[in-house]
């Protein structure tokens, strides 16, 4: 090398010198990979921050019946691990189950203790796992949106047992005839009849209640409407409406459903805008829209009108090649329907399906990236938010190819997130206390 600098010109060598000056200046590259190898994918902020990355927490994931564990230290160990998880999956909202079968997460003047808690419903924890959930969720920088079952009191055999002060109990065992009919027991459950102005109250009440009582982001109605198009559900009530009717054709049977359900959802909105004008109500109706006529819900109105919604997240549980919903017509079937502009669209997304056989014939299975496809397609769309369904799909083996690039287009963490089983000391005053 000193030899072949010997016989250099001078200006070649003066211009080695000011190359190699240059050469140290510049950031150091990474060496260029084989074109045999592909480059990773890797893209950050498909949704930013401030919009919605949620997942949905069932009531399956705060299951604490089993006898060792009905206590407030493992159920802030399970919560904990839920939030830690969800942050590390690039979330920024969980939508956390805290009403599923005309019961409560929160001591409530209306509905019972969840059986969840205690294996028995109406049986008290001795802590208050609302008050904890939504503190621990905001400590942890995240939103808590309370998701409630408008209808459902039982589902199958569950629970097994409702308990003494479940409204479908004090209904049936009084001496007052009037209100036997506010509830419906058909052979997949029981329900609430939202025909009755008494029902839809106790049901606007509970939620006036815990959105008094506790800072919670939002209130999430799912999509459990009317369970059935079985005429015998409310033939006596539809009866009784049409014998008024004394000018014009009365409603029909779907049509005078579908306003029972209405006066449900501008209620629950007005009583939340009247209690914390700040808290939002939201709703999570099936992605298929005729479906959503079957159970009475009145997408167009409350995607259009004002005084019912702040958003809605159709569920899109469907891949790119469905042959009756196909993932890119239905997302823009839904844009076209949202015509508020105060109404926010957000998507329901089904991660459970990733890589699942028995889903859709198979048709999800060794895809690995269908998820964040569906969110790149939303954000063209003009999306603002998705919601994955659900919690326990964020770390298995079966999803853990799509969690990786859902991971790297939001950004978050690139470790796979495991369930957390560490407990930390502490509690949230009011809590735990017995």
């Amino acid at each position: 090398m000193k030899k072949t600098l010997r016989v250099l010109p001078v200006a070649a060598l003066i211009l080695a010198v000011a190359l190699t000056v240059t050469a140290r200046q510049q950031p150091s590259k990474a060496p260029a990979k084989s074109s045999s190898q592909p480059e990773p994918y890797h893209v950050s902020g498909i949704f930013e921050d401030s919009e919605f990355k949620a997942v949905w927490v069932p009531y399956m994931d705060l299951d604490l019946s089993k006898a060792d564990e009905q206590h407030f230290g493992v159920f802030k160990q399970k919560y904990d691990s839920i939030l830690k998880n969800a942050k590390e999956a690039g979330m920024n909202t969980v939508i956390v189950h805290i009403r599923p079968f005309a019961d409560a997460f929160y001591r409530s003047q209306y509905l019972p203790w969840s059986h969840l808690l205690t294996g028995t419903q109406g049986q008290d924890p001795g802590y208050d796992p609302l008050a904890y959930m939504v503190q621990a969720t905001h400590n942890a920088g995240l939103s808590f949106h309370a998701w409630i079952n408008p209808l459902r009191i039982r589902s199958n055999n569950t629970p097994e047992k409702l308990a003494s002060s479940n409204p479908r109990t004090v209904w049936c065992c009084d001496s007052d005839p009037s209100n036997d009919n506010w509830t419906v027991e058909l052979s997949n459950g029981i329900y609430f009849n939202p025909c009755y102005e008494p029902v839809r109250a106790l049901i606007i009440n509970s939620v006036r209640e815990m959105v008094k009582r506790y800072d919670v982001d939002a209130v999430h109605m799912d999509d459990y409407f009317y369970p059935t198009q079985d005429e015998s559900f409310d033939r006596k009530e539809y009866d009784a409406y049409r014998s008024t009717v004394r000018s014009g054709e009365p409603l029909s049977l779907s049509n005078w459903r579908m306003q029972q359900i209405n006066l449900l959802v501008s209620g629950l909105y007005q009583a939340i805008k009247e209690t914390k004008s700040s808290v939002l109500f939201g709703i999570s109706p099936q992605g298929n829209q005729e479906n959503c006529q079957n159970m009475c819900a009145d997408i167009d109105t409350w995607c259009s009108q004002p005084g019912y919604i702040d958003y809605i997240c159709p569920q899109l549980y469907f891949n790119f090649d469905n042959k009756v919903k196909p993932f890119v017509r239905t997302a823009q079937e839904w844009k076209t329907l949202v015509t508020n502009p105060n109404v926010k669209l957000y998507a329901g997304l089904a991660l459970y399906k990733a890589n699942n056989p028995d889903a859709d014939g198979g048709s999800w299975v060794g895809k690995g990236d269908l998820i964040r496809r569906q969110l790149e397609e939303l954000k063209q769309e003009g999306y603002q938010g998705f919601a994955l369904y659900s919690y326990d799909y964020l770390f298995t083996q079966q999803t853990s190819a799509e969690m990786e690039q859902v991971r790297q287009c939001l950004g978050a963490v690139q470790s796979q997130p495991k369930k957390d089983a560490s407990q930390s000391s502490g509690t949230v005053e009011g809590v735990s206390g017995q």
